[in-house]
C-alpha cells in the first residue's frame, strides 16, 4: 500500500477517478431508473446495496482481467452468413452485446408501459422483486465497468491504484444516484427523456460489442459510438426536451388567454 502514495500513483488515481466519473454517467442513469421499480421506501436501500455489491464484483472483475485478459479477448466462435453477417466473437464482445440488447429491451418496455392504458406503477410492481432489481443493478454495473477497467489498465499497472479508484468511483456513484433519482421524482417530465437516453446507451453498447466482435452487416463493419457522440446526442435530446416543454407552456398560455 505504500506504493499507492507516490506522486505518479496519486496522479494516476486522480485521472482514474475522473475517468470513472465521465464513463459512468450511462451506468448512473440506468441505476436511477431501475431503482425506481422498487417500493418507494426501499429505493435508496436498493441503490446503495446494489452499487456497494457492484464495487466488490468490479474489483473481482479487475483481478480477473489482470490475470486472464487474453482469455477475455481470445476468439471463441465465428459467424459467417454469406455477405449478410460476419463476425468473430469473444467473451468481452458477448457481454457488451448482451448488455446493450438488455438495456434497449428495458427502455423500450418502459416506454411502452407509459403509452399503455395500464397503470405504470402497478405494472412495475408486478415486474420484479427488490432482490431482482439489486441483482440487475450489479450485473449491468459489471457490463458498464468493462470500458473503464480496460482504460484503467492502459493508464497504470498498479492493482491498488485501480482498486482504490473503483471504490472512490462507487462511493461517488452512490451519492450521485441519490441526487439523480430525487431529481427524476420531482421532475416526472424528464422520465421519458431519461428512457430515451437509456435507449441510446443500449445502442452505444451494441455498436461497441459489434466493433469488438469485428462484426460486419451486409459487408459494412460496425463502428463504435464514441463517448463524444453519445454526449452530443445527450445534449441534443436535453435541449429538444427543454425547448418543447417551453413551447408547450407558451401554447397553453396563449390558449388560456383566448378562452
Amino acid at each position: 500500500m505504500a506504493d499507492l502514495f507516490t506522486v505518479e500513483n496519486l496522479f494516476s488515481l486522480l485521472m482514474l477517478v475522473m475517468l470513472q466519473a465521465v464513463l459512468g454517467f450511462d451506468n448512473l442513469l440506468y441505476i436511477s431508473i431501475e431503482s425506481r421499480r422498487a417500493p418507494i421506501d426501499k429505493q435508496s436501500y436498493v441503490r446503495k446495496l446494489g452499487i456497494g455489491l457492484a464495487i466488490f464484483f468490479r474489483i473481482a472483475l479487475l483481478f480477473l482481467l489482470v490475470k486472464l485478459i487474453d482469455r477475455f479477448q481470445n476468439p471463441i466462435f465465428d459467424i459467417e452468413l454469406g455477405k449478410f453477417v460476419q463476425g468473430t466473437f469473444n467473451i468481452h464482445s458477448l457481454i457488451v452485446l448482451l448488455g446493450g440488447v438488455f438495456i434497449i429491451w428495458t427502455a423500450t418496455k418502459e416506454i411502452w408501459h407509459m403509452l399503455s392504458l395500464e397503470d405504470h406503477a402497478e405494472v412495475d410492481g408486478k415486474e420484479r422483486s427488490t432482490n431482482m432489481i439489486i441483482f440487475m443493478i450489479i450485473v449491468m454495473n459489471i457490463v458498464f465497468s468493462f470500458d473503464s477497467i480496460l482504460s484503467a489498465m492502459a493508464l497504470t499497472d498498479v492493482f491498488a491504484v485501480m482498486a482504490t479508484a473503483i471504490i472512490i468511483g462507487g462511493l461517488l456513484m452512490i451519492w450521485l444516484a441519490e441526487k439523480v433519482s430525487t431529481f427524476l421524482q420531482k421532475n416526472r417530465m424528464f422520465e421519458v427523456l431519461g428512457l430515451f437516453i437509456l435507449l441510446v446507451v443500449g445502442i452505444m453498447l451494441i455498436t461497441e460489442g459489434g466493433h469488438l466482435a469485428h462484426l460486419k452487416l451486409f459487408g459494412n463493419e460496425v463502428t463504435p459510438m464514441t463517448k463524444t457522440t453519445f454526449y452530443f446526442v445527450l445534449f441534443v435530446l436535453v435541449v429538444t426536451d427543454l425547448v418543447q416543454g417551453r413551447y408547450q407552456k407558451k401554447l397553453s398560455q396563449e390558449k388560456a388567454k383566448r378562452s
